[in-house]
């Protein structure tokens, strides 16, 4: 035997020892029956899809009655129930200032006082011309009964402390106006003067707001103007709050907006918390009236057919089709008029491998 023939020969039993060592590995691998009986295997061990025993797991819900009312959506704005710019109307040095910035006052606080000494020199004065003008009617009433002088200068000396009378008053008035008060309870935003200040009328002194309680902005389609009356109910939500607040309407403007065509409308709700602030965005959903109790179930539980739509219940652990008639939707809720009744399990998830008669293992209940 030549060398290259025994290369050969050991080349060749190399192959087969290998061959061998690694037959059983590659006959499981590749062996159809093998494969087959394991997958059947494990899907008998884990119970098909999703559950035990080849029961599909679902998540199920049971059906109840539900308040059912006609809703109209839109979107407003909160407002403040009052707000206004605080000015005053005289002008004037400042020499009290009581506004801090972000404070909480009563109806009828002190927020500033203007230097009024000039006004109460002129009051003074006005009260020795009116003394003197009372003694000049007393002496000229006297002289009238003597028939000293006419009627027409005792009328000039009556008029004289008229006058005068009325200048005081007017200066009084004035005098008053030096005082700024708080007309409404709320809250002080950003002070725009400071003391020591000269203001006028055109000044912008401060603004004050009641937030409490809140007005809710919004307007429908003018479709709907003869079905919101005064004391609707309105639920809505804001951008920076996700609970849901309730108010009742309180105002409808009598016209509708031609341009727009649309009714602009205003809600009072209750604000002691001040979870509601001025200027934001409001979804609103207007109740125009209530339809009593109905079925309402899940949208995605819905499976639409050629003739109609059906839902899946559970019904002694089996899956069984239920054909439904549909009434008012919603984004969520679908109203059932009839097919369903209450204390059914309906299923809502896990439609898509639920068979028709198949066995089923509730997973969840939803309420």
């Amino acid at each position: 035997m030549n060398k290259f023939t025994k290369t050969i020969t050991s080349l060749i039993a190399i192959i087969l020892i290998l061959g061998l060592a690694f037959y059983p590995k590659i006959k499981k691998t590749f062996s159809p029956s093998e494969s087959k009986d394991n997958v059947k295997g494990k899907e008998k061990e884990k119970g098909g899809p999703g559950g035990k025993g080849g029961k599909t797991a679902v998540i199920v819900t049971v059906v109840k009655s539900t308040k059912l009312d006609d809703i109209l959506s839109s979107t407003g704005s909160i407002l403040p129930n009052e707000e206004v710019e605080i000015r005053s109307e005289i002008a004037g040095r400042i020499i009290l200032l009581n506004i801090k910035e972000g404070d909480n006052i009563q109806k009828g606080t002190v927020l500033l006082r203007i230097n009024d000494d000039e006004l109460q020199a002129r009051l003074k004065k006005l009260g020795f011309n009116k003394k003197l003008a009372e003694d000049n009617e007393g002496r000229q009433k006297v002289l009238l009964q003597k028939e000293a002088i006419s009627q027409r200068e005792y009328d000039i000396a009556v008029n004289s402390v008229n006058t005068i009378s009325a200048d005081i008053e007017d200066l009084k008035s004035q005098i008053l106006k030096t005082t700024l008060k708080a007309p409404f309870a709320g809250k002080v935003g950003f002070r725009y003067v400071s003391m020591g200040s000269y203001i006028s009328p055109a000044t912008k002194i401060a603004t004050l707001t009641n937030t409490n309680p809140a007005k809710i902005e919004f307007s429908i389609p003018a479709k709907y103007a003869t079905a919101i009356r005064q004391g609707s109910t309105i639920e809505f939500t804001t951008e920076n709050e996700q609970k849901t607040f309730m108010g009742r309407v309180y105002a409808v403007d009598p016209k509708i907006d031609p341009l727009t065509r649309t009714l602009q409308i205003r809600a009072l709700s209750p604000n002691p918390s001040n979870l509601l602030v001025p200027g934001a965005y409001a979804r609103v959903n207007l109740i125009l009236k209530s339809k009593g109790s109905a079925i309402l179930i899940p949208t995605e539980s819905i499976i639409p057919e050629a003739k109609g739509n059906k839902v899946f219940l559970v019904k002694n652990g089996k899956s069984v089709p239920q054909k439904v008639e549909l009434g008012t939707r919603s984004e969520r809720t679908v109203e059932i008029l009839s097919g369903l009744s209450i204390g059914d399990t309906l299923i809502t998830n896990g439609i898509i491998q639920v068979k028709p008669d198949g066995d089923v293992e509730i997973k969840e209940v939803v309420q």
